[in-house]
């Protein structure tokens, strides 16, 4: 069984205009240890999903369908009351996006890891969730001492660390990370992901990479999804999927990107823009942008289908080829 499964997962956001369906039928697992990359353009349902994961939504965010297995228990039906006390920080964390905002100025570092460890486990005193604090930031590079200085006295990579070290502070078996390289510099992105993999595998966690950036993906993830207007459209082992995608979006999505082997060339972008989830397409909801699109893909949606081993595509196109 998989650490964490889910399953058909349908998330909305109701507002005056209608429901906005920002996640519509999304499944994928994820199992112990195991590094996934969530991937697709802004505003294709990522961070929905991972608000959706922790019950965290914003006002008029609601889950209206599917379910969410975590430790073999579906926790869309259990109490937000039951949520703080049981999964959130001590089983699944959340790096939010954005070191710099994330901390609040006035109080010190160590302090706020102190208040997310004291909070999900009351009975610890004060001195030793200290200890516990200036131990995790030592985990991830920083000196113990630090724990009294305030944010603004941490440079923009030490605090993209000091926020891993509070989603740690209660030892939970799953991460999201939500955008973790915004605002860092590419040397800063690479000591973070070169933490992220050794913290994966000396503690043994799973993680979930929620990015834009595929090359972030590439040197942290095994398995990769790709996201397109609330909708899973590609799933699969990263090797597979980086050497022979199937569906359009994830082959325009992957030529957008500069390749620092290949011959000087024009960059490719994808032509028109992402659609209104308040109203969205049709069918598949690539297929105003698809340069492959067929009169089906305008009328029916496509299923996620496995295409081949630990590689699933939703594409009309790739379906009726695969028959032939």
């Amino acid at each position: 069984m998989a650490l964490l499964d889910i399953q058909n997962l349908r998330t909305y956001y109701y507002t005056g205009r209608g429901p906005v369906k920002a996640v519509e039928g999304v499944s994928f697992h994820v199992e112990k240890g195991e590094a996934l990359g969530l991937a697709g353009e802004s505003g294709c349902g990522k961070t929905t999903v991972a608000l959706s994961l922790l019950r965290i939504l914003p006002s008029g965010g609601k889950i209206v369908g599917g379910k969410i297995f975590f430790h073999n228990r579906d926790i869309v039906k259990i109490s937000q009351n039951q949520m703080r006390e049981d999964v959130r920080w001590k089983q699944m964390s959340y790096i939010f996006q954005g070191a710099m905002n994330a901390m609040n100025p006035v109080y010190k570092v160590g302090d706020q890891i102190i208040e997310a460890i004291r909070t999900h486990e009351p009975k610890v005193y004060t001195k030793e969730a200290k200890k516990r604090a200036g131990k995790l930031l030592e985990l991830v590079g920083i000196d113990s001492s630090r724990v009294d200085n305030y944010p603004h006295e941490f440079s923009g990579g030490m605090k993209q660390r000091a926020l891993i070290a509070m989603a740690l502070a209660c030892n939970p078996s799953l991460v999201i990370a939500d955008e973790p390289g915004t605002a860092l510099d590419v040397i800063v992105q690479a000591q973070f992901l070169k933490l992220l993999n050794e913290l994966r595998h000396k503690l043994k966690l799973a993680i979930i990479m929620i990015t834009h950036d595929l090359s972030m993906i590439a040197e942290t993830c095994q398995t990769l999804a790709i996201m397109y207007a609330g909708n899973l459209v590609e799933y699969g082992d990263i090797v597979n999927l980086f050497k022979k995608p199937l569906h359009p979006y994830t082959q325009d999505l992957i030529e957008s990107f500069p390749s620092i082997k290949a011959a000087k060339q024009d960059m490719v972008s994808i032509p028109g823009s992402p659609p209104d989830l308040l109203q969205p397409p049709s069918g598949c909801r690539f297929h105003p942008r698809c340069k492959y699109a067929m009169d089906i893909c305008k009328k029916k949606t496509p299923r996620l289908i496995e295409i081949a081993k630990n590689h699933s595509v939703a594409c009309h196109l790739v379906e009726t080829q695969a028959r032939k």
